[in-house]
């Protein structure tokens, strides 16, 4: 069948997406690849209502309301996609549709320090919206390069949540250990948590195949899919974007507002033509 809307991505945005056309009684497909980026967080934040629970939990409530408004949600990674829309997976599965919501978020690129990876969401966070109240404090590190602007201004936001807090020279690490962080010089300097700037890239490679490609982040953060309007309308006309990949700031609850704003507008482009006036 060809869909009304395929969504690619099955996040706040995608899923928020979907349940405003499908209440706007379109036909809709998610496309989940399982690779959300809250995953390894213990829980969301900022959420009205919803604080502290766990992303697997939030994801699974989300779906559900989907398919009660008549959506339909898979799991899969898209590889390709061609005007018409026509979207491969990689199990070779084809699936086709009138729009497409682009929601397949973003990937955190750390520093590549051994044992970094390893906390990522859990031991090593990057935003003090998301984690600073559970981690309070506690003794911090934040890793960086002393001097540089994005370093000193975490220095300071950090300090707003915690006053055991400690600048590690990211060309100082040797390693990041169960106590602490191993320096290049033996010592070891034991910290509760580490706070780390990561570049965060769109998830959009299959999209290229449409003429659409991710371009630099305006503040050199990493990359995005750019949207043309608010609304989350970009340049190859039947595709919109929402979430982290247009936005790698959006947190949990504005990725959820902006694809709700993608779908509704979604649904307007969708309606017949108006009629011509005597």
């Amino acid at each position: 069948m060809t869909y009304d809307v395929l969504v690619i991505g099955g996040g706040p945005a995608g899923l928020s997406g979907a349940v405003a056309l499908g209440r706007a009684l379109r036909s809709v497909l998610v496309i989940d690849s399982g690779q959300g980026r809250n995953a390894p967080a213990e829980g969301i934040h900022n959420f009205l209502t919803r604080d502290g629970m766990s992303p697997a939990e939030f994801r699974a409530a989300g779906r559900a309301e989907v398919e009660k408004y008549g959506g339909k949600v898979i799991e899969g990674e898209v590889v390709s996609a061609v005007p018409g829309f026509e979207v491969t997976l990689a199990d070779g599965s084809v699936h086709r549709a009138r729009r497409l919501l682009v929601t397949a978020g973003a990937v955190d690129l750390l520093p590549d320090v051994p044992g970094l990876a390893e906390g990522w969401g859990t031991t090593v966070l990057h935003c003090p919206y998301c984690h600073g109240y559970e981690v309070r404090g506690k003794a911090i590190g934040v890793i960086g390069t002393p001097g540089e602007e994005q370093t000193e201004h975490k220095m300071r936001l950090w300090g707003q949540w915690t006053p055991d807090l400690r600048l590690l020279p990211l060309d100082e690490i040797a390693a990041v250990e169960k106590d602490g962080v191993r320096m290049t010089d033996g010592s070891l300097v034991a910290r509760d948590y580490l706070v780390v700037s990561t570049r965060v890239e769109a998830r959009a490679a299959f999209l290229g195949t449409l003429g659409l490609e991710a371009v630099e982040h305006p503040m050199g953060i990493g990359t995005i899919v750019p949207a043309i309007d608010p609304t989350g309308r970009t340049a190859v006309d039947g595709v919109w974007v929402a979430g982290n990949v247009a936005d790698p700031m959006a947190q949990v609850i504005s990725a959820a507002a902006a694809g709700l704003a993608a779908g509704a507008m979604i649904n307007a482009d969708l309606l017949p033509p108006a009629p011509d006036k005597p």
